[in-house]
């Protein structure tokens, strides 16, 4: 069961780090390449050799030896890699605060320009006051003056309102921009499910809610050998059975339950207002969901042509924590892994590892 990097980084207790040989593999391509060790370029490098978006590969591949540093980030935010969407966040930031200097010096400029108008209005009034015997045409020419420096007021307040609103505009499209990048750090690029991030806050937000998380089981799932699966069909036939899996399961459960791809071929559900019989129940008919759902054509006489789960239920009764409710889940589904004629099990304490 092989998870990307992405998903180790977000929750390292479900099945550890990467092997020392992929993390030497990464390295080694790193080096080859010349790029620089920093920790995005790993997750980067991790996914294009181990991961499920191959492209990103032939994308690295395509820079040649030495690639510029912005040039690997433009891969990672165009395939959304969690540690990638910080650079648009600073970046936002970056070009917000430009923005909002830009304003401020617009309305400083203003603001002299319409006290240049008033000493103007001022200066012209006192003149008449003072000088009541002028001719005519000396107070024409005043008049003149006052009016030309209205004017240009008036096109200058002009150009501000319009600045002052494309300003704006832009601001809107970099908060649209940051809501749609924070978004992606929460959601699966294969399924459209939300991720292991998404449902690791929503376990925290369980317990730390008034009603505590009273009658939550947290269900495991996995993909039975689903990597010789993806070793023998290649990526692209995975990624499908992914996303027929993700709707699959999606469209499994209620307007209050959760569901998240957490990585690799591991799925997690939330489902409230449950007891150990009722979770039972509900593993039940995700099992024989799949087995209905994800079948697929093959020659080979050895393969079923449909693809099993195996699934680990944890209930919130159980446990003190989200981080206990995720180990006692991940010890379940430990301990259906390896009994393929129990591939559905509740959590009991003799299973603490």
């Amino acid at each position: 069961m092989k998870q990307s990097q992405a998903s180790a980084v977000a929750h390292p207790a479900s099945h550890g780090s990467s092997p020392p040989a992929d993390l030497q593999k990464i390295g080694q391509y790193m080096a080859k390449l010349k790029v620089q060790g920093l920790p995005r370029n790993y997750q980067l490098f991790h996914e294009a050799l181990f991961g499920h978006e191959r492209e990103i590969g032939v994308e690295i591949a395509s820079l040649g030896l030495n690639p510029s540093q912005s040039m690997l980030d433009k891969i990672g935010l165009k395939y959304r890699l969690v540690s990638h969407c910080g650079l648009v966040a600073e970046k936002s930031q970056t070009d917000a605060a430009q923005m909002l200097r830009e304003v401020a010096e617009q309305l400083a400029e203003g603001l002299q320009k319409k006290r240049g108008f008033a000493r103007a209005v001022e200066s012209v009034s006192q003149s008449v006051t003072e000088e009541s015997n002028q001719s005519f045409a000396t107070f024409v020419a005043e008049m003149d003056f006052l009016n030309a420096s209205l004017t240009n007021l008036m096109l200058y307040e002009t150009e501000l309102t319009e600045k002052l609103k494309d300003g704006m505009e832009r601001l809107e499209t970099l908060e649209k921009g940051q809501a749609a990048m924070r978004a992606a750090t929460i959601t699966d690029r294969i399924t459209g499910l939300p991720n292991q991030m998404a449902l690791a806050h929503r376990m925290a937000d369980l317990y730390e809610s008034d009603g505590g998380a009273a009658a939550t089981a947290l269900l495991l799932v996995d993909i039975d050998d689903f990597r010789a699966f993806n070793t023998k069909y290649g990526p692209q036939p995975a990624n499908q059975m992914l996303k027929k899996l993700g709707t699959v399961f999606r469209n499994a459960i209620k307007k209050h339950d959760f569901v998240a791809r957490m990585g690799g071929d591991d799925f997690g559900f939330l489902f409230s207002g449950v007891d150990a019989h009722d979770a039972l129940a509900i593993a039940k008919r995700l099992r024989a969901s799949v087995e209905e759902n994800l079948v697929y054509v093959t020659s080979d006489r050895a393969d079923p042509g449909k693809l099993t789960v195996s699934i680990g239920i944890a209930l919130s009764s159980d446990a003190s924590s989200a981080s206990h409710l995720m180990a006692h889940a991940e010890a379940t589904l430990a301990a259906a892994q390896s009994n393929r004629r129990q591939p559905i099990q509740l959590f009991t304490h003799e299973m603490r590892r």
